[in-house]
């Protein structure tokens, strides 16, 4: 007779799509299906509603204050810089799903596709997006796999990585899809006990164009269509599918320039080099790390009750602002991580936080027109636009493709510095449950009530049969 830990654990199939809200999923037959035949609750999710404070939380069944992930990004005072979408999971803290799983089933395999913090996790097969970055300053479209025969017999198979696609102007199902084809090869090939697999395709529209445009419905009925073919082979290989989302991205309308309002009040400090204006964080008395409807507020030497004072004042009557965390209010909202800003901004429900600093759109630095979000001290929805207001733009973009196939060095200066065109955003805690995440599962009665983004880590272990 087996033992519990002889016994083979059910595989799991965890896709994430973000984006993905009980009003979308009307929109999605093939995952509404799973839904019925199976199961679905609202799911709880935490603060920020980011990718990686969330993923990180499912994965560690804890906390951004204990996991140490406060949004995608913030400053690293040890650096004196501000750094977005890291790619190492050793700045994840805490006990993962893969080191729980294999306590109680040794060899338990692990697929991780794009979900993030991927590089240097202890999983059995990786893929992550991870550009080729030339000596000559070129950025070309590539992946990093574990292990790296991987990364040759996916391309081979389905191309280069759609890089292009995958975020900027250009950003759409074709990223999705070539995710989707890697994950079902995975599993042909590799039968890991766990895939996960991340699908971006609904963050796109709905921020272009908020979440109850036809063109957001139409983006999730081409997501449900392109992975009607993975989740039918889960169905054959006997895989538990679960479906959960991040966030729910909601209507916005207006953009709160937190930066600006401090530099305003005598707090940012900027140096300038050929005419640009460049944040300088290290002498700042204040600055904030913009990320969707959040930005950590970082103030240099809080200990000083007048930086503090003057940064809180600054901040006060700033249209848009509905929150501003103090200590206790970080605390509250499992927040208060040394990674954190000395305040936490929250945004009123239809707004957004801008990363610009400069008072004069001459003096940008011009990195802020390129989709460069390795550079820029924040987020900046506003790359998956062409500039409208430039006439010349699609030409500037073909002169630089030129460039790019000659192998030259080229600028795709196209992004507009107008917030205008952001219709969505995310970040806060949902207001209601119909605009906030929810989790499916093919397992019928698997989810009830409500679902805690904590919780996740536990019910995958639970469904797979590790207790």
């Amino acid at each position: 007779m087996k033992t519990e830990t002889e016994t083979s654990p059910t595989p799991l199939l965890v896709l994430d799509v973000v984006g993905l809200t009980p009003q979308l999923l009307t929109h999605m037959p093939n995952l509404k299906r799973l839904a019925q035949a199976g199961s679905q609750a609202p799911l709880g999710t935490v603060l920020p509603a980011v990718t990686c404070a969330a993923q990180s939380t499912f994965l560690t069944g804890t906390t951004p204050a204990e996991h140490g992930i406060v949004g995608n990004g913030w400053y690293f005072r040890e650096l004196g810089e501000v750094l977005l979408w890291r790619q190492h999971n050793g700045l994840v803290s805490g006990d993962k799903i893969w080191d729980a799983a294999r306590r109680a089933h040794p060899g338990y395999t692990v697929a991780n596709i794009c979900w993030w913090y991927a590089m240097g996790a202890d999983t059995d097969f990786t893929v992550t997006p991870r550009p080729v970055y030339y000596a000559d300053g070129r950025k070309e479209p590539d992946c990093y796999t574990r292990p790296p025969s991987l990364h040759d017999e996916l391309t081979e198979k389905f191309g280069t990585f759609p890089l292009f696609h995958f975020w900027g102007p250009g950003a759409d199902i074709v990223s999705s899809q070539w995710i989707i084809d890697a994950t079902r090869h995975i599993l042909h090939t590799r039968h890991p006990d766990l895939a996960l697999c991340y699908l971006p395709h609904l963050d796109y529209d709905l921020q272009r164009y908020g979440p109850d445009d036809p063109r957001a419905h139409q983006a999730a009925a081409e997501l449900d269509a392109a992975v009607a073919p993975l989740l039918a082979d889960a169905r054959a290989e006997g895989r538990t599918v679960v479906a959960l989302s991040e966030y729910g991205i909601t209507r916005v309308s207006r953009a709160v320039d937190i930066n600006r309002a401090l530099r305003r009040a005598g707090l940012v400090e900027v140096h300038t080099q050929d005419g640009m204006e460049y944040l300088d964080p290290m002498t700042s008395r204040a600055f904030a790390v913009a990320d969707h409807q959040l930005a950590h507020v970082y103030v240099r030497q809080p200990e000083n009750p007048e930086n503090m004072a003057a940064t809180r004042a600054a901040l006060a009557d700033v249209p848009g602002i509905a929150e501003l965390l103090d200590d206790e209010g970080k605390k509250n909202h499992g927040l208060d991580h040394p990674r954190s800003g000395e305040l936490v901004a929250v945004a009123e429900p239809d707004a957004w936080f801008t990363y610009y600093y400069w008072l004069d759109d001459a003096k940008a630095p011009d990195f802020a027109q390129l989709v460069e979000i390795h550079r820029k001290p924040g987020y900046d929805p506003v790359e998956l636009f062409m500039d409208p207001l430039d006439p010349y733009v699609r030409l500037k973009a073909a002169k630089a493709l030129a460039r790019k196939k000659l192998g030259m060095r080229y600028r795709m200066a196209v992004v507009p510095l107008d917030t205008a065109p952001i219709r969505g955003s995310h970040g806060r805690l949902p207001e209601r449950d119909e605009e906030g995440p929810l989790i499916l599962c093919s397992t019928p009665h698997a989810v009830t009530g409500r679902v805690a983004a904590t919780d996740v880590k536990a019910l995958l272990l639970h469904l797979a049969g590790l207790h």
